[in-house]
């Protein structure tokens, strides 16, 4: 005999209550309910077999609209009542509640999660219903050629493409609904969509010592085509670092987290978001950022299924299409693998992804920063150099050299490496070089964005 699970339920007695039983056995994948066996799976039989034979079914359908397959079966010498139910095609409710079997429980549907159930119970999404209220009028014509330049760039839309309306390229994209711009639409296009979707702009925030010392904080807003690139532009100018190296002669200064990588992550976060739910979150800290959207795995996907070769599976799939055309995302589950090919090439810790708070957090480590603010070794790897053993002479002028950069920006945080590299009459590589190494021996360490902001003094010696 099966213990509980997903499709089965004991029942000692039968009760009325489980009716509600039955409307989540309806709502998931169908399951048995078996009376007169105990949870422990005693058999413990049923009295008035045929009374009840007939009651319960007479019950259900009544109550619910359902109608049940019930067998006796005899099992250990008594009586047990089988009650098989089928997954059902529209939502089944029980005195106004809709309930859901998850595992062995039964969960209650309330708010949001409600709405996203009846709407699927309807093969409907909500990306593809008719926008309230919205015009052609409010589809900005900017956005619709951002997205076009891009899809063509890709090669996933013809060239010819340029010179269709807006109303053609909608329509091209499932997204208008008897001459109405859907919701998909005025998320992806529109000129204002935080006019009628409040929650669909993307919230930052900088954290300080814990979740209540909140430093800094922005809201980015706008249609989601083009919001990655505003959301990357305040990363890049306000809350991430973007330390300078020397490839030999070629100066570098990239993201101290792989840039495209972090932009997959954010265009899976805006794509797979619960649309109507809560705003994306991004919270910054030190050592590490959370990046939180609302809405669960697909059915028996799970974090290891990312990880994985898998098929996609997106929860507003015309929305995720025009990603797709606009080449910002996969079609094919690629996405994780891509994310953690950019971090294996950059030297850096995968990040990770958890399923929690009724939704999907990546928690991306800033390994570089902290090496910056020499809290820890740097797993970055260094730049290919010919390394020969430097002189005693020339330790001492290095050290010199250290040693009056640290008193000139003692005078002035906010000097510039061209003027430190005037007052000692060296070349700005070298400067720049001593400041690295100042940095790492945690005697200084710069404060704000890289252009801009100014040093601080930890250590004069």
């Amino acid at each position: 005999m099966n213990q509980e699970n997903q499709n089965i339920e004991h029942k000692r007695i039968w009760k009325d209550e489980y009716l509600k039983w039955v409307s989540g056995f309806a709502n998931a994948q169908g399951g048995k309910i078996y009376i007169g066996i105990d949870d422990d799976l005693t058999v413990v039989g049923v009295d008035n077999l045929h009374k009840q034979l007939e009651d319960i079914p007479n019950k259900i359908i009544n109550n619910t609209g359902v109608f049940p397959e019930t067998n006796h079966l005899v099992m250990e010498g008594k009586d047990v009542i089988e009650i098989v139910i089928e997954p059902c095609g529209m939502p089944i409710s029980y005195r106004g509640v809709y309930y859901y079997r998850s595992g062995a429980t039964k969960q209650e549907f309330r708010g949001m999660a409600l709405h996203q159930f009846l709407l699927k119970k309807m093969g409907l999404n909500w990306e593809d219903m008719p926008c309230d209220g919205a015009t052609m009028d409010d589809i900005d014509d900017d956005a619709i050629v951002y997205f076009l330049n891009h899809a063509i760039e890709e090669g996933r839309m013809d060239p010819e493409s340029r010179k269709s309306s807006k109303e053609d390229v909608l329509s091209n994209l499932g997204l208008i609904s008897d001459g109405i711009p859907t919701n998909g639409a005025v998320l992806l296009f529109g000129k204002y969509p935080q006019r009628r979707f409040v929650t669909s702009s993307f919230k930052i925030g900088r954290f300080g010592a814990d979740d209540s010392d909140l430093l800094n904080q922005d809201q980015i807003e706008g249609n989601l085509i083009q919001m990655t690139d505003k959301i990357m532009q305040v990363l890049s100018s306000k809350y991430l670092i973007r330390p300078i190296h020397y490839e030999g002669l070629q100066r570098k200064e990239p993201l101290e987290i792989p840039e495209e990588a972090l932009r997959e992550i954010i265009f899976n976060s805006i794509v797979h978001k619960l649309q109507f739910g809560t705003w994306n979150q991004m919270s910054i800290y030190d050592d590490h950022i959370r990046l939180w959207n609302e809405g669960v795995l697909p059915e028996d996907y799970t974090v290891e299924t990312l990880m994985s070769k898998h098929t996609s599976k997106p929860r507003n799939p015309k929305m995720a299409q025009v990603f797709y055309r606009a080449g910002f995302i996969e079609a094919w589950g690629r996405g994780y693998e891509k994310i953690m090919k950019a971090f294996d090439k950059a030297n850096l810790r995968h990040p990770e992804f958890r399923v929690e708070q009724g939704g999907v957090t990546a928690i991306i480590y800033r390994d570089i920063f902290m090496s910056i603010r020499g809290d820890q070794k740097s797993i970055q790897t260094e730049p290919n150099r010919t390394k020969t053993e430097p002189k005693p002479n020339q330790n001492r002028t290095k050290t010199e050299q250290k040693n009056k950069i640290v008193e000139l920006l003692a005078e002035n945080p906010m000097i510039t490496r061209t003027e430190i590299a005037e007052k000692l009459g060296l070349h700005e590589s070298s400067v720049q070089r001593r400041l690295e190494t100042l940095v790492k021996e945690g005697r200084i360490r710069h404060v704000g964005p890289t252009n801009g902001g100014y040093w601080e003094i930890i250590s004069h010696l």
